[in-house]
């Protein structure tokens, strides 16, 4: 029991050193810069890369010296007979004599030295590991643009949460003075019962409103640290405003966008072009010769009992050294087919990356037309926003004065508590499509 307990005390005094690492405080520039560390797809992707790197060097080993050892030993439990003329052996001639060659048992040591003089097929195989490195790392980039989008995308969720709550929460306040106020007028005979439950019907909405919004921000953070690459449940806080961030973000220069190849997806394709090439070129590398040396040498051992082991058993000493030339020939157009199907797989993959060059000039030009829309949109639901609560504000003065209708009231709260969230959403809008557009464009700025 007590070491089930201390192994116990053991985890959990480690869970807490994990998380003491983990910052309690983000800006929006620290969680990009902490998930690009700390994300398990940006970990994965880094992954790729060191894996690649062995790769490269597993394929370049393959053409530098290789020296094998190998001991072998050999016990004839049953000896083979071979049969010679007997007059060999002073026998009569036409007679067979029986005979063994060798001893019973052997022992054998040899060490080998090999190495490629010439193959074709081998300097296509570093070029390609050339190029899988180099894929790997442009996956890694694809991998940071989408996991920096993540976090901007998760990150400004939260803020949109935590301002909506707060103007609902403002609202309510405002709702429950008024509901206050009104029920005491219509309890002296000053107002219609109507108008009380019109408030009431106002507060229940913005209530379950807000109930659900709370909902959503745990949902939020949630996620939020999950893009980090934290617990999910760990509690941390944000320190940018969604209003600040929008600020900052609304003067990016569109004009600089305009590169489709200097796009990760445009430089990805160009990789698996790259790639078919490379296919091509091995196929044709399989008709050339190949070239290799080797060199061995070895001691040997025989008798008939097992007497290897002994100080004064005798070994015998051999070298070889040789050399392989493989030339082929006729493969039956085996090698043509292969040849010509890489060569129809090259074809596909140049038509693919017109096809992605035309699509990524497309998805930039609607990505900056998203950016520029949002900003407008911004801009118009701010003055928006200013109009409603100066409606709101004169309804609800004109209402207590007995000019107003509770309907009428109730109609401007509604369009004020409506053009609130499309201007928080507004906010969002640009962050995410300021977002988009620079993992497109393979463009990275500071926020």
């Amino acid at each position: 029991m007590r070491k089930l307990l201390f192994i116990g005390l053991v985890l959990l005094s480690l869970q807490v050193v994990a998380q003491q690492d983990i910052p309690n405080t983000f800006t929006l520039q620290e969680a990009i810069d902490y998930a690009l560390q700390n994300n398990r797809n940006a970990i994965l992707a880094n992954k790729d890369i060191t894996a690649a790197e062995k790769q490269k060097w597993e394929t370049t080993a393959t053409g530098l010296p290789q020296i094998n050892a190998e001991v072998n030993y050999q016990n004839f439990l049953k000896q083979q007979v071979s049969v010679v003329p007997a007059e060999f052996f002073g026998g009569q001639p036409g007679e067979l004599a029986e005979v063994i060659f060798g001893a019973k048992q052997t022992a054998t040591g040899t060490a080998t030295l090999s190495q490629k003089i010439f193959d074709g097929t081998y300097l296509v195989g570093l070029q390609s590991a050339k190029v899988f490195l180099e894929i790997s790392k442009n996956a890694k980039i694809k991998t940071d643009l989408q996991v920096r989008e993540g976090v901007i995308n998760a990150f400004g969720n939260v803020l949109l949460a935590q301002e909506s709550i707060s103007i609902l929460e403002s609202n309510i306040e405002v709702l429950e003075k008024n509901l206050f106020d009104i029920t005491k007028i219509y309890e002296n005979g000053f107002e219609e019962e109507e108008s009380v439950e019109q408030l009431k019907i106002t507060l229940s909405g913005v209530k379950n409103q807000l109930n659900k919004t709370k909902r959503l921000e745990t949902i939020a953070y949630q996620m939020l640290n999950l893009t980090l690459g934290i617990p999910y449940n760990y509690s941390i806080t944000l320190t940018d405003n969604l209003e600040t961030l929008t600020q900052r973000n609304i003067l990016f220069d569109t004009n600089g966008s305009n590169e489709v190849t200097s796009t990760i997806d445009y430089l990805i394709a160009q990789n698996d072009k790259t790639a078919k090439e490379l296919l091509v070129k091995l196929e044709k590398s399989k008709a050339l010769p190949t070239l290799s040396a080797f060199l061995n040498g070895g001691y040997s051992s025989f008798g008939d009992e097992f007497v290897f082991l002994d100080k004064d058993n005798k070994w015998f000493a051999s070298s070889l050294l040789g050399v392989n030339l493989k030339i082929p020939i006729f493969s039956s157009l085996g090698r043509s087919a292969a040849t010509q199907r890489a060569e129809i797989n090259l074809d596909k993959a140049e038509l693919q990356l017109i096809e992605t060059e035309q699509k990524l000039q497309l998805q930039i030009n609607s990505a900056k037309n998203d950016y520029e829309f949002a900003v407008e949109d911004y801009e118009n639901k701010k003055e928006n926003l200013a109009l409603a609560q100066r409606i709101e504000s004169k309804n609800q003065t004109k209402f207590f004065e007995g000019v107003a209708t509770s309907f009428d009231l109730r109609q401007a709260q509604i369009q004020l508590y409506t053009t609130q969230q499309e201007y928080l959403q507004t906010m969002l809008n640009v962050l995410n499509a300021k977002a988009k557009l620079e993992t497109l464009t393979n463009q990275t700025s500071t926020y």
